[in-house]
């Protein structure tokens, strides 16, 4: 099943739409939470640290977005999340796959190893982002919901821009470096709509 095929199900039920925002609100915390773990407290840069705060900042505005659903939903335990499991275990293979890529393609360790799997990972995430939120925005604005997204597409459009920058600079390959952390992300986001399309049959 297409996502655009399940969010109109979600945003039609108030209190799957309130747990779909905070399953959203988890993916943003988690990606956050990764960044500022990949950082060196060393050379952390100013684009590190701002992509971090922006990411923290909406996994905020998204559970804030909660309240327009008439809902309240206080954690991410798994009573409140759509397919919880897959939900946290997507970010997190993501992560082991492109490492494993790295180490095997590029024989990187440490620091240099972190730096470049936040570099890929975050890249991938930023390409999904792209194209999850606007479908998601239309959905919302067919019917006329009052909860919206603008605001993070915004940024969001911004974010690959930089990671595209940093990318350039990290390796004149960046490109088949880059699509091959978007075919294994491609392969994990199929798995979390069907995960997502089971929860609602």
């Amino acid at each position: 099943m297409e996502l655009n095929t399940i969010l109109p199900q979600i945003i039609a039920d108030n209190y799957l739409h309130a747990r779909w925002l905070n399953t959203l609100s988890l993916m943003e915390n988690t990606g956050a939470r990764k960044i500022s773990a990949s950082e060196d407290p060393a050379t952390v840069t100013y684009i590190i640290l701002k992509h971090a705060a922006e990411e923290h900042r909406h996994a905020f505005y998204l559970k804030k977005q909660i309240e327009k659903t008439g809902k309240a939903l206080p954690t991410y335990a798994a009573e409140y999340l759509i397919a919880p499991a897959f939900s946290k275990y997507y970010l997190n293979q993501l992560d082991i796959d492109v490492c494993r890529y790295l180490k095997k393609e590029l024989h990187l360790t440490g620091a240099e190893l972190r730096f470049a799997a936040y570099l890929l990972v975050t890249y991938a995430i930023e390409v999904r982002a792209d194209e999850l939120y606007p479908i998601y925005q239309d959905a919302l604005d067919a019917v006329g919901s009052k909860v919206n997204v603008k605001s993070i597409i915004l940024e969001e459009e911004g974010h690959l821009e930089e990671m595209i920058n940093q990318l350039q600079k990290f390796s004149p390959d960046w490109e088949n470096h880059a699509q091959k952390a978007v075919e294994f992300e491609s392969r994990l986001f199929h798995q979390w709509v069907n995960s997502l399309s089971t929860e609602l049959n």
